[in-house]
């Protein structure tokens, strides 16, 4: 009896990650962006309520470009990790499992955080 073959390494640029799997490591990876940013979010919140020249320095490292940037990256995040948490919650109940609604509901998450994401950086540089 020989041993049932099986690859000896794992090439990962090989293997292609269908699109609701995307769309959960995304998930994770967003969660963990909003993570880390919070307590920069909550020191900057502290330091423009702190007195007026406080809130001129806070107002002036929000309107720096690479600031704005980072703005719009957390926006992606949140508005990411948002949609694709309430598909989540519908899978948990059953809906959309299979796997014709899941590519469906992967991309209405990638569009709706797309289309979110476009209409903050539009008020961010109006």
């Amino acid at each position: 009896m020989s041993p049932p073959l099986r690859p000896v390494t794992l090439d990962l640029h090989r293997i292609r990650l269908p699109l609701p799997g995307w769309v959960s490591i995304l998930h994770r990876f967003s969660g963990v962006l909003l993570f880390l940013a919070l307590p920069a979010g909550v020191g900057l919140l502290s330091l423009s309520l702190y007195d007026e020249d406080g809130f001129m320095t806070a107002l002036a490292c929000m309107r720096h470009p690479l600031t704005r940037f980072l703005l719009l990256a957390l926006a992606w995040g949140f508005s990411h990790h948002f949609f694709a948490g309430l598909r989540h919650l519908a899978m948990d109940a059953h809906w959309g499992v299979d796997l014709a609604h899941a590519r469906l509901s992967g991309m209405a998450v990638f569009a709706a955080s797309g289309l979110t994401t476009a209409a903050f950086a539009v008020w961010l540089w109006a």
